[in-house]
């Protein structure tokens, strides 16, 4: 068995609502109403686990006041679980499924930012974090690492983890975007992650290479901000662009663009696989059920347009459910 590791530094209390039809500016009584664990990776970690059980393990973060409930749900989906606790509420994430128009909103709640004292313990479990993910990679065949980086985490954390997860040759896939993106793709100095340091002299210039994950799983909407692109791209210069990063950063770029097909670039090679037509259900989860069958197929067969054909059937059978990160 494959074993994996799920990395989620914006662990989500999940609620779901569903309503026969919502209207705005409307009394709205739902039909349902259930709570998972949620967050980018801990999702994609529920549909690792379902398609193999027992072959992923999730480390995430935890609010203090609410970390209860939060494992109590993991625990009902058989997640297995290490966790850094922090000061504070895991943050939390409606959605609001309409029915009758077969529509998904959801409202993402982000906690307050820390106090200087909070910070501290923050900074605490980030180490702890750290430590975690440094003991349990020899464990595991690969990494995937996504969701957006609260802001009281440090800059280069990202960077840092797929930098241990490369020193200890570990494939790596990342859905994040932005800087935390780009920090990952592009060499850096000592001079420039060490300026803080006065024991550094302003000519001590060694120049690494980059923690580049082996793959790169982000939207078309995302790809084209992160890159300084215009957005909406035509297809045939979407796929000249993405040839170019992954021919620059010698990876594998996957660009999943909704209901249109979803895009993969490696070794000069362009690679598409067709969206599945579905009446969709809940699409919260989709991209993070994309991610556990892709890599999950890729990591057991090395082949892209197979991972690609797995991770949109996971995607499809996701948008199908209720439960965000279901098959």
């Amino acid at each position: 068995m494959k074993k994996f590791l799920c990395i989620c530094l914006s662990s989500t209390i999940q609620r779901t609502i569903t309503f026969e039809k919502l209207t705005l500016t409307k009394v709205n009584r739902s039909k349902k109403y259930r709570q998972d664990a949620s967050g980018k990776a801990v999702n994609s970690a529920r549909v690792l686990n379902q398609l193999e059980k027992g072959c992923v393990t999730t480390i995430c973060p935890l609010g203090k006041e609410n970390q209860d409930l939060f494992l109590s749900l993991a625990e009902k989906d058989e997640l297995e679980l290490l966790t850094a606790q922090i000061p504070g509420f895991t943050r939390e994430c409606w959605t609001l499924l309409d029915k009758t128009n077969y529509t998904t909103t959801e409202l993402v709640v982000s906690e307050p930012e820390p106090s200087n004292e909070q910070i501290n313990e923050i900074q605490k479990a980030e180490i702890k974090l750290l430590k975690l993910i440094t003991r349990e990679l020899p464990k595991v065949d690969a990494v995937l690492l996504a969701g957006s980086r609260p802001s009281f985490w440090s800059e280069d954390l990202y960077s840092t983890i797929c930098g241990i997860a490369k020193d200890n040759n570990k494939f790596i896939l990342a859905d994040f975007i932005g800087k935390d993106l780009l920090n990952c793709l592009n060499n850096y100095s000592d001079t420039e992650i060490s300026s803080a340091q006065p024991a550094y002299s302003a000519k001590t210039v060694h120049t690494h290479p980059a923690p580049t994950p082996d793959v790169v799983k982000i939207n078309d909407e995302e790809f084209c901000k992160t890159f300084n692109l215009n957005y909406p791209l035509e297809i045939e210069e979407l796929k000249k662009q993405i040839l170019l990063k992954s021919s620059e950063y010698k990876n594998i770029f996957v660009i999943t663009r909704g209901k249109d097909s979803t895009l993969a670039a490696a070794n000069g090679k362009i690679y598409e696989c067709k969206s599945e037509k579905i009446t969709p259900v809940n699409t919260t989860a989709c991209g993070d059920s994309f991610n556990a069958g892709f890599l999950y197929e890729y990591i057991n067969s090395s082949d892209i347009q197979k991972a690609l054909n797995k991770g949109t059937w996971c995607a499809a059978r996701n948008a199908e459910k209720e439960v965000p990160g279901g098959i």
